[in-house]
């Protein structure tokens, strides 16, 4: 059968919708991110013990005294952990997603309960989008709507809406068709037939599926950190790069206490709207005194529980803990402030010399008044990031040769400020317990030895489709190994399990590694040359930020550094644990003085 290039087409639609409707797509953005801003401003200004109280009031107006208090604890663990301000983005997220998926799918929902046509249309489309892998609406959103909030927000749209269509299909269909009848027969307009009928005996159905749409929006925030919306998906996913246990958990732990209280809360709004539920609520407010346990069945009123909710958000207020986040400014050295406060964007990726540089640079444009920030992506989005513009630099372009790619397609959107590091190189590494294996070449006829597979790292990172597309077919590996896709922090996991029961394990590596100080391995030698010449390291810029930050530009084209100072710097990250990049970064400038001052002359570039 010829090949269909069904992947050409969507290429082309995608191509197409963008170079027309662009501008839509920045309103599109413009709307979110205000609806965003809005939300996570509510949510994330009061302190977090006080937001707890009021998040808490409102569990205790809906489900009673028990729900209340396991409610604050949850968020006070939340504190504690010190994940509050990314929980905060998360549930912003969500509200956001899950407020504009109800407000298309309910209509959506009424219209295909109605139409037998419109159901029929509607059905297919449903179908798609609920089957179609998640990660995979991740990439138009990512073209059409850039890196962030946005695109996270789309792609949890389109994936949470089929349910709330589907629920509010099922719930009117099935009502009574007597009740509908008799409505007709008394000569009820049809509209007023869907109000006073069909919705008010729906909605316990309705408020099933509204429950099942927020759910769905919060499965959703741990692939929302992929392109870079803040949150607890982010710090998953940092964690999943890194293999941090630690870190996971925690962040693990706060989204289950976030998708327990949504659950428990949009349960009882459920409640609230059936008549049965109502009325369940009203024996237990007023049945009697309450004695013993009983006070844990009560539930204020709702003009009680809507006090107590605004009481604490007025002493939010009033305590001024909106005007700000309250964190005071790194100081500046008189002289210094080059920034003035302009904004930095600084991409990475989870490699070791990648976090190290970013973060350095981060170290050096706050002390310059500038407001840095590092925002860590797969390579693939990075390098799409820089071109439109979210991204001002990235520190770790590897040229001529593993993102070779990556310039070719977007190339005409940078400006290469020159190469930092030198001496690079791509390899294929063995245990050196492993014996007779020194070159690519000696790996044929061995892969039942390794299981048939080359552990890799990214698959967006230009080294594993180097791997993949050249060297492999080159010496003939291609049918023998699978090149195995997973992170940086995967593949060092795999290594170090298998080098600890001493298997043989084939993994992609670079150099400068800290794994060749940690393990002794045998870097595999390329006979044929097919890696390529070594690369160098450099630093890029999108070509619009290069001109709004002249200073910055400057700096970078005269920055270098050695293999030792790059060493010490990955080793002190590392010895400072994770979630301490900023301390290992500054630890290590303590032990470097003057260091900042050569990376950012004041003065320079402007």
């Amino acid at each position: 059968m010829p090949r269909i290039r069904l992947g050409n087409w969507a290429e082309d639609v995608v191509s197409w919708l963008t170079r027309h409707f662009s501008w839509l797509f920045d309103a599109v953005s413009s709307v979110v991110n205000h609806l965003y801003d809005g939300v996570e401003w509510v949510l994330g200004g009061p302190s977090p013990l006080l937001m707890a109280g009021i998040l808490a009031a409102l569990a205790f107006w809906m489900r009673g005294l028990p729900t209340a208090l396991a409610a604050f604890a949850g968020f006070a663990l939340i504190d504690g952990v010190a994940q509050w301000d990314q929980a905060m983005q998360s549930l912003s997220l969500v509200v956001v997603s899950a407020a504009v998926a109800l407000l298309l799918a309910v209509p959506l929902g009424v219209w295909a309960a109605r139409s037998r046509v419109a159901s029929a249309l509607v059905r297919p489309v449903l179908d798609v989008m609920q089957t179609l892998p998640a990660f995979v609406y991740l990439i138009p959103a990512i073209i059409f709507f850039s890196l962030g909030t946005v695109p996270a927000v789309i792609a949890t749209i389109v994936f949470a809406m089929p349910v709330g269509v589907r629920m509010t299909e099922l719930g009117i269909r099935q009502v009574d068709p007597e009740l509908v009848e008799a409505a007709d027969a008394f000569g009820t307009a049809p509209a007023r037939t869907l109000l006073r009928v069909q919705l008010p005996l729906a909605l316990p159905t309705i408020m099933a599926g509204v429950n099942q749409v927020i759910m769905l929006a919060l499965s959703m925030v741990v692939i929302g950190g992929m392109v870079g919306a803040e949150g607890l998906g982010s710090t998953v996913f940092g964690a999943i790069s890194q293999v941090d246990i630690g870190l996971g958990f925690e962040g693990g732990v706060s989204v289950v206490v976030l998708a327990v209280y949504l659950d428990r809360i949009t349960g009882a709004m459920g409640e609230q709207v059936s008549a049965l539920g109502r009325r369940t609520a009203a024996r237990a407010r007023t049945g009697g005194r309450l004695r013993g346990f009983a006070v844990l069945r009560y539930r204020p009123r709702p003009a009680v529980g809507l006090s107590c909710v605004v009481a604490l958000a007025l002493v939010a207020a009033g305590t001024g803990v909106f005007g700000g986040d309250g964190q005071p400014s790194a100081p500046v050295a008189a002289g210094s402030d080059v920034g003035k406060g302009r904004t930095v964007t600084i991409g990475s990726f989870n490699w070791d010399e990648s976090i190290a540089s970013a973060n350095l640079w981060k170290a050096a444009l706050d002390a310059r008044g500038f407001k840095a920030a590092v925002k860590t992506y797969d390579p693939g989005a990075a390098f799409t990031g820089l071109a439109r513009g979210d991204i001002d630099v990235l520190t770790d372009a590897w040229l001529p040769t593993t993102h070779a790619a990556y310039l070719k397609q977007y190339g005409k959107d940078y400006t290469d400020l020159g190469k930092w590091y030198e001496r690079t190189s791509l390899e294929v590494a063995v245990p050196s317990y492993v014996k007779g294996v020194t070159t690519m070449a000696d790996l044929k006829g061995r892969s039942k030895e390794f299981g048939g597979r080359i552990v890799g790292i990214e698959p967006g990172a230009g080294e594993m489709g180097l791997l993949k597309d050249k060297v492999l077919p080159g010496y003939g590996l291609d049918k023998d190994y699978r090149l195995v896709s997973s992170s940086t922090s995967g593949m060092l996991a795999e290594l170090a399990r298998d080098y600890a029961a001493r298997k043989p394990v084939a993994v992609v590596l670079w150099s400068p590694h800290w794994a060749y100080s940690t393990y002794h391995l045998t870097k595999l030698s390329d006979p044929k040359s097919l890696w390529g010449p070594g690369d160098s390291i450099h630093d890029l810029a999108n070509k619009a930020s290069a001109a709004r930050l002249p200073e910055v530009s400057s700096w970078m084209r005269g920055f270098h550094m050695t293999e030792p100072q790059l060493g010490s710097l990955e080793a002190a990250i590392q010895a400072a644990g994770q979630g301490n990049t900023a301390q290992g970064v500054r630890q290590w400038v303590a032990a470097h003085p003057g260091v900042l001052d050569t990376m950012a002359p004041v003065g320079a570039g402007g």
